[in-house]
């Protein structure tokens, strides 16, 4: 138990989340994170698709890495990562249809994912399964956290709910408060993310 919690492995699962964060320091993801996140739920729910296929490609590939030729490893991880997002697909479609419409052809996409693609080729294809799975959950989650956070802003703003649950009060409309209809549009997304970022890098490069 001891060497599953190693300092080596923790190492391996914080770091995705603060200092080698996907998003906010490589910049990867970028294209689905702004497309999905206008509200909350379908940003929870691709953060959470991409954690799962992302840690499970991630022990796939760890556990066969060394029987796939050179040549063909793309080729392989590709193969790997499509049967994932298919799984995912149809799960979604059978249990949360709603959200599978709302996320359409972006859980397709999560199979060309460069934070999911770069993991597999950096990291799972020279180490073993454990820490492996590890850093599949930790860039998920690094991933599915700028979502939410991006997600829930946008939707409160822009339409004064969360997960669809009116949480601005109706005295508030009232009064003249109008629901700002520009963070429905993909633009604000791209500019709360540019915002995340720029406070993620001033309070690392202050510590």
């Amino acid at each position: 138990m001891s060497k599953l919690f190693s300092k080596e492995n923790k190492e391996v699962f914080a770091n995705p989340l603060n200092l080698n964060h996907p998003i906010l320091v490589q910049v990867l993801g970028i294209c689905s994170a702004l497309a999905v996140t206008s509200q909350l739920k379908p940003a929870i729910v691709m953060g959470l698709a991409v954690t799962v296929i992302t840690a499970f490609a991630n022990v796939i590939i760890s556990v066969i890495r060394n029987t796939i030729p050179t040549r063909i490893r793309i080729v392989v991880q590709l193969v790997v990562v499509a049967a994932l997002v298919t799984i995912v697909s149809q799960v979604l479609k059978a249990f949360a249809y709603d959200v599978s419409v709302q996320l359409s052809v972006y859980v397709g996409l999560i199979i060309t994912n460069c934070i999911l693609m770069g993991r597999l080729e950096a990291f799972a294809m020279m180490n073993k399964p454990w820490p492996s799975f590890l850093d599949g959950v930790s860039n998920g989650l690094g991933y599915a956290m700028i979502l939410v956070i991006v997600g829930g802003v946008r939707e409160l703003l822009g339409r004064g709910t969360l997960m669809g649950f009116q949480l601005i009060p109706d005295f508030v409309y009232d009064a003249g408060y109008i629901n700002n209809g520009m963070m429905t549009m993909p633009a604000m997304a791209l500019i709360l993310l540019g915002c995340v970022i720029w406070v993620h890098r001033a309070y690392f490069s202050k510590s």
